[in-house]
């Protein structure tokens, strides 16, 4: 077990400040340093970090801990992750005991059964709250979709777990994240008041909740926080229910919220999950490209929505094999998956799944909005932007295609942009004719048009390529 003493060295040499601020440009706002919270969309800075206590704590959302719990946070690692990580920072070797198990104490199974207990405690409060079930009506969510997602409600009040328990007291609770001790030593909920959303692991077992507010109020969702069950930058919401689904469709929806996860079900759209309040990670892409080939994210198409598909795309390189592939879907501004498929029906939503921009495309049309296209400099830097992308990129077939691409953007020839990018040259055959379609031309407007056949080609002409990844196009680029 990495000991005590060596956590309060590691926090002693890392600046908090200098370490978030290297995520999050921070201003100086009086004694301490201020910025609009990482972890929740809003327009004035609530997120403060504190030099002289060393923590950050956002009074919008209630984000709040050490540099260690920042990384966890911000970055969906685990806690030795982040202890490993600073640890490189900051130059100490973590000392690790070979005869320690991660969460032998206490053991895994007991804090399982106390999850289960309380959910099946929250579960029974739902049947009997009015209002609780009168906002799930207003959702569209049927009672049958309530049970199958084992759906519940935490009451108002303070100690009501005390219900659910015969000791109120005992640590276990504490450490499961459902009792809270403050300052003064008294036990309260975490959750209260609350649509609670039961998070199970792929074994169909509880390890934590997602809670929902009711009406206004902030933060709208409360999720539990790190425990020896649950890290959140590997689990998602909703993957017990969606196996059939992913299993039927080889795809994986992912989206940022419980709701739409629960609404999209109730449309009769199962193979969707949720991440859990947090970035997707290249953890949740592994997992879920273990059980289909595809993936498409789907997401708002304001400004935060655009961020989140990007952080998803930069987290997905690495882990991304041949033969699978990912796609992005950016809805109206106006919508969000529950409001877009209660207003359009499923099968728009599931068209415009099917449509999703590959993860080449959207990268490269990314980068080039960055970039001045009309001169040699905004070209140079398109490259330059794309170096380090490429180098993460672990599928031989598919940087070849982006490289290739990349030249006819830049202006370099395909060997240029190889030794500007420090990549490894992949055996090519002669070169071939490209077809009509596949012309990228760079002229203003900043806009990009895609259309997916060239004139004169016919379906059957083409291969029988990837649906995400038919490239096939012609593109303006800004």
């Amino acid at each position: 077990m990495i000991p005590e003493s060596f956590i309060q060295e590691l926090l002693n040499r890392v600046d908090v400040v200098d370490l978030i601020d290297g995520y999050v440009p921070l201003k100086k706002a009086g004694a301490n340093f201020a910025a609009c919270c990482p972890f929740h969309n809003e327009k004035s800075p609530s997120f403060t970090v504190s030099p002289s206590k060393q923590f950050y704590h956002c009074f919008g959302c209630g984000a709040h801990g050490t540099a260690i719990g920042f990384l966890m946070e911000y970055s969906g690692l685990g806690f030795i992750e982040a202890i490993k990580e600073l640890s490189n920072r900051a130059g100490l070797q973590v000392p690790e005991d070979e005869g320690w198990k991660p969460h032998d104490a206490p053991k895994i199974t007991a804090l399982t059964e106390i999850m289960a207990r309380a959910a099946k405690y929250y579960y029974e409060q739902l049947k009997r709250s009015d209002k609780a079930i009168s906002y799930l009506k207003q959702r569209g969510i049927s009672g049958e979709m309530a049970q199958k997602f084992g759906i519940g409600y935490a009451p108002e009040g303070w100690q009501n777990l005390g219900d659910a328990f015969d000791d109120y007291t005992i640590n276990a609770l504490q450490l499961a994240g459902l009792v809270i001790k403050n300052e003064q030593g008294r036990l309260y909920d975490r959750f209260r008041d609350r649509i609670m959303f039961p998070i199970m692991n792929q074994k169909g077992e509880v390890i934590a909740f997602g809670g929902r507010v009711l009406g206004e109020g902030e933060p709208k969702y409360l999720n539990s926080p790190e425990t020896p069950l649950f890290e959140k930058g590997r689990e998602v919401f909703g993957l017990p229910q969606a196996r059939a689904a992913l299993r039927d469709k080889d795809t994986a929806i992912v989206v940022e919220g419980y709701m739409d996860v629960v609404a999209l079900a109730q449309h009769r759209i199962g193979n969707v999950v949720a991440t859990l309040g947090t970035a997707t990670t290249s953890v949740h892409v592994q997992k879920l490209l273990r059980q289909v080939d595809h993936i498409a994210f789907c997401f708002d198409g304001d400004a935060a929505g655009r961020k989140a598909a990007w952080r998803a795309l930069e987290n997905s390189l690495e882990v991304l094999p041949e033969k699978k592939s990912i796609g992005f879907v950016f809805l109206p501004e106006a919508d969000d998956p529950d409001s877009f498929v209660r207003q359009h029906g499923s099968e728009a939503f599931e068209r415009m799944i099917a449509q999703a921009t590959p993860l080449s495309e959207f990268l490269l049309r990314h980068l080039a909005s960055n970039c001045d296209m009309n001169s040699a400099e905004g070209r140079a830097r398109l490259v330059a932007e794309a170096k380090p992308l490429l180098g993460r990129l672990q599928t031989p077939l598919l940087r070849l295609q982006l490289v290739k691409r990349l030249a006819e953007i830049s202006g370099f020839s395909q060997p240029e942009v190889e030794r500007l990018c420090d990549l490894r040259p992949i055996a090519r055959s002669a070169p071939a004719k490209a077809p009509e379609t596949e012309v990228f031309t760079v002229s203003p407007p900043a806009t990009a048009v895609v259309a997916e056949t060239g004139a004169g080609e016919s379906a059957a002409a083409r291969p029988d390529t990837d649906k995400f990844c038919r490239c096939a196009f012609t593109q303006t680029v800004m």
